[in-house]
């Protein structure tokens, strides 16, 4: 059969994008023909990415696009290319956006079935969201979300926490799969290594939405200053400046390395494994792959207390949680871990931390995927 992917960012660091590759990859690997289709805006970024593209045997191609809004709200017309692709199964990921509800065209054009994968847009109390996306989001809903969402073949839920409020929009229950995101059988095939430094580190987008304010004026509440902090990822102006100005002001600039973001898979094996503690910071997350990639690999991670983080982590037993953007918690949690007193509690952590995400490995979620087609 022939799949075609939607989604917004092909380019870049996106964690939605992220999931779209390795589901195609792994469908790919299992005979199926697979496309993605996105539009040319690289994430993180002013840049514009290339119109066509390909990751081995899949190929992408990259539409014009305008930004409307927000982070990630986008135009771009993609149907007249979808119809001559003549695709069996359309999965389009991101409830809210433009390009899924257009999906559903394809459904009259071409009698094609089309998957919804939701992405969890649900933030905690609209925390992230500008006055005008207030507004927009239940309009959004009340009149384009209730009206559309059943008729996608499935929804495809990437979490359990956001069941409830797909079920506001009327959903039939019978319609939601749930499937998460994943991480490739790579992480599990790593030993798990001890911490013998002190190093932490975040890795994913250097943006507002990761609150990283937190994590620095952390830094300056630990006792001992022999901890290290690398920030690796896509770098967003001004507010990268910004966080490199408060580690200055707080004469952090020794302990702090920024980096540009890792995207081969070994060698971001290479830079996870040679941490100690994985930090979260966030405001907003709906289910975080940096997380799971972590605790893959045994790594001790601290995460703020966000809807996604909190169906991954059980506080203590798998890793900490923290109130989002309280410093001197998170400073607490990181004066825990690399205390060696506590040894034998954190390496009882990184083994439950292993064991409770081995359920999110690509091997196992392809095949529920498969089971729907």
């Amino acid at each position: 059969m022939k799949i075609l992917e939607l989604t917004n960012y092909s380019a870049g660091i996106c964690g939605v994008f992220q999931r779209v590759k390795q589901e195609s990859l792994e469908l790919s690997k299992l005979g199926y023909e697979v496309a993605i289709f996105s539009s040319d805006k690289f994430k993180g970024s002013l840049e514009i990415a290339r119109s066509e593209d390909s990751i081995e045997k899949i190929k992408i191609k990259r539409f014009k696009s305008k930004k409307l809004g927000g982070e990630s709200f986008l135009s771009w017309d993609f149907l007249k290319e979808a119809v001559k692709f003549k695709p069996d199964i359309v999965i389009a990921h991101g409830y809210r956006h433009i390009h899924t509800t257009e999906a559903l065209k394809l459904k009259e054009i071409i009698g094609c079935k089309v998957f919804l994968v939701t992405h969890a847009p649900f933030v905690e109390k609209n925390s992230t969201r500008g006055r005008l996306g207030k507004i927009i989001v239940p309009l959004y809903d009340n009149f384009i979300g209730k009206r559309t969402i059943n008729q996608f073949d499935k929804i495809i839920s990437i979490t359990k926490w956001e069941n409830k409020y797909l079920q506001e929009l009327n959903l039939k229950k019978d319609k939601i799969f749930y499937i998460p995101n994943g991480i490739p059988e790579d992480f599990f095939k790593e030993k798990l290594k001890p911490s013998k430094h002190k190093n932490i580190l975040f890795f994913g987008r250097i943006s507002p939405i990761k609150n990283l304010e937190v994590l620095i004026e952390a830094m300056s509440y630990l006792k001992d200053k022999n901890i290290f902090l690398k920030i690796v990822g896509t770098s967003e102006e001004p507010y990268t400046s910004k966080i490199k100005q408060m580690a200055k002001e707080l004469k952090l600039e020794n302990k702090i390395v920024f980096l540009p973001p890792i995207y081969e898979l070994k060698e971001k094996i290479n830079l996870i494994s040679s941490s100690d503690v994985f930090v979260l910071p966030s405001l907003r997350e709906a289910m975080p792959q940096g997380l799971i990639e972590a605790m893959s690999l045994g790594k001790v991670v601290i995460a703020s207390e966000t809807k996604g983080a909190k169906e991954i982590i059980k506080n203590n037993k798998n890793g900490f949680l923290f109130e989002i953007g309280n410093s001197k918690e998170l400073a607490e949690k990181i004066n825990f871990a690399l205390d060696k007193k506590n040894t034998s509690k954190i390496k009882e952590i990184q083994k439950n931390a292993r064991k409770s995400v081995e359920k999110f490995n690509w091997d196992i979620l392809i095949k529920k995927l498969v089971s729907l087609f």
